[in-house]
């Protein structure tokens, strides 16, 4: 198997995951991955879910084999822990992400109240919170997403720092230079794998920073990816998968690993 591929990057809901039919998984993607890290390839789940929604998603499908890191909620990086503890935040980076969304939201307080205003009068979106911290909203179907993106973008304007990520009808508040390309290019710095060697697959809006072609030379996306997600692959010289979720995975690593 070719080592041109030294870190993969997956998404995992809809991307390496089926929530649509059986089986979730695509057993061929997994015996693939699971060759290329016996060849030396880095495995990294890049997702929007938490370590421990991560964790019980890896329990819940059965996933065989075990990532080499996790890239979570969007921002965070963590690798395997030490004294028995399953993972640990790799570097400073998720300390620098932590401080700066703070004072992010601190800053941003204005943008964030025009936001609920017109979330609470204007949609039947639900607000998010973490303890006492707005950190997103969940719309009630697609069309209300895009209506509350457009207004968060206007809003935005005079403070460009406060951005989110979007997944289907779920959003996340966030800082603009936190994302899942931005976490992709901290684990490959710190694990020293270029950009050249670097593959991603992912499917809905918040998996466009990892595949626009800037930190993966190896962009791609499975056939049910979203129309934005399949052209920014495309746009960055990437693989467009015919088939879907886990088996579109698979395709887009055949692709590369044997080109």
């Amino acid at each position: 198997m070719s080592l041109r591929i030294q870190l993969l990057s997956t998404d995992f809901d809809g991307t390496l995951v089926s929530h649509a039919g059986e089986p979730p998984l695509d057993r061929q993607c997994m015996e693939l991955i699971r060759e290329l890290q016996g060849a030396g390839a880095i495995w990294a789940i890049n997702t929007g879910r938490s370590v421990d929604l991560l964790e019980s998603g890896l329990a819940n499908f059965e996933i065989p084999i075990r990532p080499d890191f996790i890239l979570t909620t969007e921002r965070d990086v963590f690798r395997p822990g030490g004294n028995g503890d399953k993972w640990e935040p790799f570097g400073d980076w998720n300390d620098r992400c932590a401080r700066d969304h703070a004072e992010l939201f601190s800053s941003a307080q204005p943008v964030l109240a025009e936001v609920v205003d017109f979330v609470t009068q204007e949609t039947k979106a639900r607000l998010i919170y973490d303890c006492d911290r707005l950190e997103g909203l969940a719309a009630e179907n697609e069309e209300e997403m895009e209506h509350i993106a457009r207004f968060i973008e206007q809003a935005r304007a005079a403070h460009p720092k406060f951005d989110y990520q979007r997944n289907g009808i779920y959003l996340r508040f966030c800082h603009a230079d936190y994302h899942k390309g931005a976490a992709l290019a901290e684990l490959a710095r710190l694990i020293e794998v270029p950009r050249d060697n670097i593959f991603a697959a992912g499917d809905h809006h918040n998996d466009i920073s990892m595949l626009d072609g800037k930190v993966a030379a190896m962009p791609s996306c499975p056939a049910n990816a979203i129309a934005e997600v399949q052209s920014a692959v495309r746009g960055a010289g990437g693989y467009v998968a015919q088939q879907e979720h886990g088996a579109g995975v698979y395709e887009a690593l055949r692709y590369f690993a044997e080109g």
